[in-house]
């Protein structure tokens, strides 16, 4: 289950090395998945009214239609990402087929530490989810975005999350059934940035994982644009255009590229204290 990234506190999620659980809203209803892997072979099982969904796209959620088509060649184009491609070959893009999931999580993500993202994200689905159908106990499902848009933007200041985001995410919200319907990564993407307080970086984390995107690159991120230049050049600091540039020859693989990166645990050096983590909840 290389294709799912959860949260510590995630209560929609359990990833572990031979058992993983998911579970979601799909077009059918609520359901559940748990892979099982035995040796090499990878069996799952589904639950709830979503079950038959689950079943028809399962190899997706867990990556087993990632393309690589093409990467091969172009990893060997550069030694550290030839080096890696092979040191971390298993490493597949899963595609969940949902996008509200994700998109909670990357708007409590916008312009804040990822502490405070995690404080925001896991408080919100332990007040607005609702246990999981099938046997895993705790599991949960995400929130309804119906009961998420419904709420008035100080409801989420206890969890906190500032007014400029409760907004955002609200007005997603009560687009979802339009953004669930999207046909693929670039549709998904041009309907997401043209939500007021959405951009590129929400997008990218979204398409991701609802599409197995691998070529999504987070533009705006605080951290990513200075691993992938120190990564591809050595050098400290960068900007989003001088990784852009750094990641085209890898197109349409960039984001695996980031992806490998991240991986391998190659981070740039760090200056000067950290950001400040702020808490809404107590305004």
């Amino acid at each position: 289950m290389r294709g799912l990234t959860p949260l510590q506190g995630d209560i929609t999620m359990v990833i572990g090395a031979r058992e993983s659980w998911f579970a979601t809203r799909t077009p059918s209803g609520p359901g559940t998945i748990r892979f099982v892997l035995r040796g090499d072979d990878l069996t799952w099982e589904a639950f709830g009214p979503g079950a038959a969904w689950l079943r028809e796209r399962a190899d997706a959620i867990a990556g087993l239609r990632d393309d690589l088509t093409g990467f091969d060649d172009l990893a060997r184009a550069h030694p550290l990402i030839d080096r890696l491609a092979r040191e971390h070959a298993g490493l597949r893009f899963g595609a969940t087929g949902r996008v509200f999931q994700p998109l909670l999580g990357a708007i409590l993500g916008q312009k804040v530490t990822g502490k405070e993202a995690h404080f925001s994200y896991v408080r919100i689905l332990r007040k607005f989810s609702e246990p999981a159908p099938g046997p895993r106990p705790g599991l949960h499902l995400p929130p309804e975005p119906e009961v998420i848009a419904a709420q008035p933007y100080y409801a989420f200041h206890p969890l906190g999350v500032e007014q400029k985001r409760a907004d955002t995410l609200r007005r997603a919200a009560a687009v979802a059934a339009v953004l669930e319907r999207c046909t693929d990564a670039a549709d998904c993407t041009a309907r997401l940035v043209s939500i007021p307080g959405i951009g590129p970086w929400t997008a990218a984390e979204v398409t991701r994982v609802a599409y197995g995107d691998a070529d999504a690159v987070s533009v705006g991120d605080y951290h990513i644009k200075n691993h992938v230049t120190f990564a591809l050049t050595g050098a400290a600091r960068g900007t989003d255009e001088q990784m852009l540039e750094l990641l085209a020859p890898f197109a349409p693989h960039r984001g695996r590229v980031c992806g490998l990166i991240a991986r391998a645990g190659i981070a740039a050096p760090r200056f000067g204290p950290r950001m400040t983590i702020r808490s809404f909840a107590r305004f």
